[in-house]
């Protein structure tokens, strides 16, 4: 259970250097010795502003238009762009906290954040029970289809979310990352769960088949996205985290913490370009004379094409 107490980034990213000779120094300059893990950290997350905002942006550009061809779980996979277009925004102050300042009241601003998107899981968990109805309980999910009880859900996670964020913003509640622990763990296992029982269920369906139902080709897509995410970015800290030990304190704490966290949150871009890699983006109509003269029927008078 000692590594789980290490899973929560906000914390660990927020945490001021409890030497008293170091309270007036930079996260900075308590790793100088070690910068290699603070610079692979802030590259991501300057990764995010240039990569993730403008993906999320137009994922929510395109979740907008294709209207006609929209996912049930759209209303998820928006809402997680919301939330991971807001944690974008944070590396320049987050250099400068760093790098920079000593004062405590960057971290309350960062905490929130840090909130923001350590709730991220919960709406990967609804776009994994989404497409878990779909697939393996395709008669309810067609009766549930309308998508108002899915907007409920959405409420129902952001009202969790600013409650743990503001609940994180505070930074006096004993033991509070335990909720966090709680939450990843649950919401983790349960994604697992999900998608093995819906790869699972595509496989026996395909066998024998040369072609999958669209919707169940969509979930497949889906859950390959997922577990995509979960590989890349949840992977590192549960595979670390366990050999803390092994390390040294300065180590752990200038080395493995950044490393690991670094690609918990370079999520925030690959979420939505992993969307993106799977959407057929629309093109706008190009108008050539063949076409005009399909359209009005005949040439000009001169014998040239009409314009």
């Amino acid at each position: 259970m000692e590594m789980f107490r290490y899973i929560n980034s906000s914390l660990l990213i927020s945490h001021r250097p409890l030497n008293a000779s170091q309270a007036d120094q930079t996260v900075y300059a308590t790793c100088a010795d070690m910068p290699a893990a603070i610079f692979f950290y802030l590259v991501l997350q300057f990764i995010n502003i240039f990569l993730g905002i403008p993906a999320n942006i137009m994922v929510l550009w395109l979740i907008r238009n294709n209207k006609g061809d929209s996912s049930t779980s759209d209303i998820f996979i928006g809402q997680l762009a919301v939330l991971d277009t807001f944690f974008c925004l944070i590396p320049p102050l987050e250099f400068a906290n760093i790098v920079y300042l000593t004062t405590n009241s960057t971290w309350y601003v960062l905490r929130f954040f840090y909130g923001i998107k350590d709730s991220s899981p919960l709406f990967l968990s609804c776009i994994c029970l989404d497409r878990y109805m779909a697939v393996l309980h395709p008669i309810t999910f067609t009766k549930l289809k309308d998508k108002w009880h899915r907007s409920v859900c959405a409420c129902i996670v952001w009202l969790i979310t600013l409650v743990y964020t503001a609940a994180k913003c505070v930074g006096k509640i004993q033991n509070f990352e335990k909720a966090f622990n709680i939450m990843i763990l649950a919401a983790f296992a349960f994604m697992v769960f999900c998608n093995i029982s819906i790869l699972w269920a595509l496989r026996r369906s395909a066998m024998g088949r040369d072609e999958r139902h669209p919707v169940k080709k969509k979930a497949f897509k889906m859950v390959l996205i997922i577990l995509a995410i979960i590989v890349v970015n949840y992977f590192p800290p549960v595979a670390l985290f366990p050999f803390q030990e092994y390390f040294s304190p300065d180590v752990f704490r200038c080395y493995i913490h950044y490393i690991a966290f670094g690609f918990m949150d370079i999520s925030s871009s690959i979420q939505p370009v992993l969307y993106l890699s799977r959407e057929k983006l629309p093109t706008a109509p190009v108008c050539c004379c063949s076409c005009v003269e399909k359209k009005t029927g005949h040439p000009n008078a001169d014998g040239t094409p009409p314009v």
